[in-house]
């Protein structure tokens, strides 16, 4: 198969061609400020979205798969929509012909995936390597398409080298969850969504590099975009887990317990950055606050399995004293930046989607659940704009250091940095999730 240099290395929708609506370019004008929200930033969210949405529902389809679970066409046409997602963008900007090029690439490597998911149920070892097999093809001819569509921006190297990461990890949290080691099996699965994103630092940082006067000479990878990246993995990660966690509680699965581990294990990421930077006490009591909410969303799912109407609405009830006390909290957190009625305006859509995918699930009603499910996802991918462009305006200065010109020598994560987001330049964004302070904590806590 053939493809043109230029299919993958320019945005992968017509909407990025446009400047986000309010944004300037550090570069035009004589506003140099530090901005979360920039054409650069908007098409490496992009890619954050597809790209880790796509481990994820990978990650759930080949589970399926191997349980001959109800769900498991809502779960593969969950994904295949995520790459049709992909397409439609891709056919927008280069037309039919290159769409349809890029589907049948993309469709190819997931069904390598399901024919070893497929061969594993079969107990056919020489269908596994077979498709294994296919696999490392795939990742060494992509690698080199890559690198040349890049302008040898990103280095195939360690193109193929982060691929093999990628490979590593579904099969990982497959091979993890069919072995009944469920632990690791979640393990892998936040490692692939992880991955994902830094796969697109590399790619946007390569595309905007490549096509500057498209993204009005605005960078990809800044102090500024890397907090808004670091809110868009944490949050949208939030949502899948909470609503995996959720239907594994409603079915009494084995896995329940390291479901909820894994959403806990991104709770303690957040509460950690907090106590890493205000101590010991202020991580605890955002620890306990963010915790209390998915407390309450256990409650429903609780009191859905004992079918007890009045502990249902009451879990609702703490669900909504929960978003107008946080969204108070928030408003005040950025001295007004955030408005509290659109927060929780905001949050009431994350509890209905959750609850909305729940109810469906519970129900029986698959396509919708996955449905809510990939709403809830990218539904996050909001509050983590809003919150970064508030934290960047209230702190300018955190987020004005200068940021290495070289680029990053692989796109897919291969030889990335360990570290998504420096911690110095996570102050601003804890300090505004936890007030401004500790004692703005304490007041905070004191009043509820």
């Amino acid at each position: 198969m053939k493809f043109k240099k230029s299919y993958l290395a320019v945005p992968l929708s017509m909407s990025l061609l446009i400047p986000a609506a309010g944004t300037v370019s550090a570069h035009n004008g004589e506003d140099h400020s530090p901005m979360a929200v920039t054409p650069a930033s908007d098409l490496r969210t992009t890619l954050q979205h597809y790209l880790s949405e796509h481990a994820y529902l990978a990650v759930e389809a080949m589970r399926r798969g191997a349980e001959g679970s109800e769900d498991f066409d809502a779960a593969a046409n969950a994904l295949n929509a995520n790459t049709e997602d992909l397409t439609a963008a891709i056919t927008s900007v280069y037309g039919e012909e290159a769409g349809n090029q890029f589907n049948e690439m993309w469709s190819n490597h997931i069904g390598f995936f399901v024919d070893y998911v497929k061969a594993t149920g079969a107990n056919d070892q020489a269908a596994k390597d077979e498709a294994l097999k296919k696999l490392d093809n795939y990742r060494a001819d992509f690698s080199k398409f890559l690198e040349t569509a890049t302008g040898e921006r990103l280095e195939s190297d360690g193109l193929a080298e982060g691929l093999q990461m990628h490979v590593n990890q579904l099969i990982g949290a497959f091979d993890s969850y069919v072995a009944g080691d469920y632990e690791k099996a979640y393990e892998y699965e936040r490692e692939a969504i992880n991955h994902m994103h830094m796969v697109a630092k590399g790619l946007s940082s390569a595309i905007t590099d490549q096509y500057p006067d498209k993204f009005e000479n605005t960078m990809a990878v800044t102090p500024a975009a890397d907090l808004r990246a670091t809110l868009n993995h944490l949050l949208t990660e939030h949502a899948a887990l909470a609503t995996m966690a959720m239907q594994n509680g409603i079915d009494g699965s084995e896995d329940f317990e390291a479901s909820v581990n894994a959403l806990n294990a991104n709770t303690e990421d957040l509460s950690a950055a907090i106590a890493s930077v205000y101590g010991e006490e202020a991580g605890n009591q955002f620890k306990e606050m963010w915790s209390n909410h998915i407390g309450f969303f256990v409650d429903y799912v609780k009191a859905t399995g004992a079918e007890d109407e009045a502990a249902k609405k009451e879990a609702l009830q703490k669900l909504d004293n929960y978003r107008a006390d946080f969204s108070k909290f928030l408003e005040t957190a950025t001295d007004g930046r955030l408005k509290s009625d659109a927060l929780a305006e905001g949050l009431q859509m994350h509890v209905d989607q959750l609850i909305g995918a729940f109810d469906s699930y519970a129900a029986g009603e698959y396509e919708k659940s996955f449905e809510d499910i990939r709403m809830a996802y990218e539904h996050m991918l909001n509050p983590a704009k809003g919150l970064s462009s508030a934290i960047v305006d209230q702190y300018p200065d955190k987020f004005a250091q200068d940021m290495p010109s070289q680029m990053p020598n692989t796109g897919m994560g291969g030889t990335a940095d360990a570290e998504e987001f420096p911690l110095e330049y996570l102050l601003a964004a804890l300090m505004a999730i936890a007030g401004g302070s500790v004692l703005a904590l304490k007041k905070f806590a004191a009043n509820k």
